[in-house]
């Protein structure tokens, strides 16, 4: 278990303006900015408008934002910068992904039973327009006892073309191992290549990552939840040997290559092919900010640590609750930590406990409540959830 120091912990959340008064537990929706964050927002918002906004100088220090924002992020998930695409969110570099691959008739997609319904809504308009199978395989049942890596296996086929899953579960919390399931995907004997995209909306700023080694094809999440950057900035990890097969889909001048007289000639060579038009470039120094002061707190793998402590923390506490039950029936494996009441009232316990400063959020299915604890999570807020849950 890693120390915690409460002198270390309260000077960290000053950072933070949102947390002076909230007990904040909705980071896996949208983690709070850091005010340094907001300030370097501001700082390249005025260097834009007084460089153009529209100018030679300009475009010229977008392309560096951006691909300072790109360097930064690969750092983070210990990939090289050429396979980073700038996207708005996580849906965004799903539907990357989802649309373009050439998909023909008879081809299937497999989803997991935990997905987000954005994603699943994408994967059934594919499979009205390009007539390809969608089914999906039961892993809300493995939270407590199973083998994910053996259902996912159970439903390939020979037809397969993509499996969607997430690293974690946005309803249940649970990690999946992502390894192993890539390496059955790739080792199945399909009529091709078995591509796999992850929904990484909760594991990106929480687990340790190195997505080199991990070898999913593609890899989709935000700044705006557990890096606690703003809405508007998130990526897109493409795997150099799934580009050649994944062509563009929304296309823009950030796309493409052109001759002297402006003429289309391909593709850029990396990961900037899957980018379209203009951005609200100023976030970028944002998301680059709130990653740099996540590291002065201690490494990712001290961090994660931390995150895991804490939410047991909150789970031994909530299970203490003689009219509370926690999905999982042991500690979680990350910053996720899930609950039923026994009167199911669960939108009720949300509203009432908003209105004393403390969020959390409802999960449809399961139908649950949903607690996301971070490393800078305190005490006292878990406390107070925990004694405004009694109350209710």
């Amino acid at each position: 278990m890693v120390s915690i120091s409460t002198a270390k912990l309260e000077q960290y959340r000053q950072h933070f303006p949102y947390l002076e008064n909230a007990a904040y537990f909705n980071y896996g929706g949208q983690g709070p900015m850091p005010r340094s964050a907001l300030d370097a927002i501001n700082q390249a918002q005025e260097s834009l408008q007084k460089m153009g906004p529209f100018s030679s100088a300009v475009n010229v220090w977008m392309g560096e934002e951006a691909k300072q924002t790109r360097v930064a992020i690969a750092a983070e998930l210990n990939i090289s910068a050429e396979t980073m695409t700038l996207t708005e969110d996580v849906t965004v570099g799903c539907n990357i992904a989802l649309w373009g691959i050439d998909w023909n008739a008879g081809d299937h997609l497999l989803l997991t039973d935990c997905e987000h319904p954005g994603i699943v809504a994408a994967a059934y308009e594919i499979q009205r327009r390009f007539k390809i199978e969608v089914s999906m395989c039961p892993l809300k049942a493995t939270l407590n006892e199973g083998d994910p890596v053996a259902v996912i296996t159970e439903h390939l086929r020979p037809q397969t073309r993509l499996v969607v899953l997430s690293h974690i579960l946005w309803n249940t919390g649970q990690v999946l191992p992502l390894a192993a399931i890539v390496s059955a995907c790739q080792t199945y004997p399909s009529h091709q290549p078995v591509r796999i995209l992850v929904d990484a909306a909760q594991s990106v700023g929480v687990l340790p990552l190195n997505l080199t080694e991990l070898g999913a094809d593609f890899y989709a999440f935000t700044g705006h939840k557990w890096w606690c950057g703003p809405a508007g900035v998130g990526g897109l990890y493409v795997r150099l040997e799934a580009r050649e097969s994944l062509s563009p889909t929304f296309i823009g001048w950030r796309s493409i290559t052109t001759n002297s007289s402006g003429t289309p000639t391909g593709w850029q060579p990396d990961g900037r092919r899957y980018e379209i038009a203009t951005s609200a470039v100023p976030l970028y120094a944002g998301l680059r900010d709130a990653i740099a002061l996540q590291s002065t707190y201690g490494t990712i793998a001290e961090r994660y640590q931390q995150v895991c402590d804490r939410s047991a923390d909150l789970w031994q506490r909530l299970s203490a609750v003689p009219t509370v039950k926690c999905l999982r029936s042991t500690p979680p494996e990350a910053g996720l930590v899930s609950f039923q009441l026994d009167n199911g009232k669960h939108s009720s316990l949300v509203q009432a406990l908003e209105n004393k400063g403390i969020f959390l959020r409802t999960i449809l299915d399961p139908d649950c409540v949903r607690a996301c604890v971070h490393y800078f999570t305190t005490e006292s807020e878990m406390n107070r959830l925990v004694e405004a849950i009694k109350e209710f």
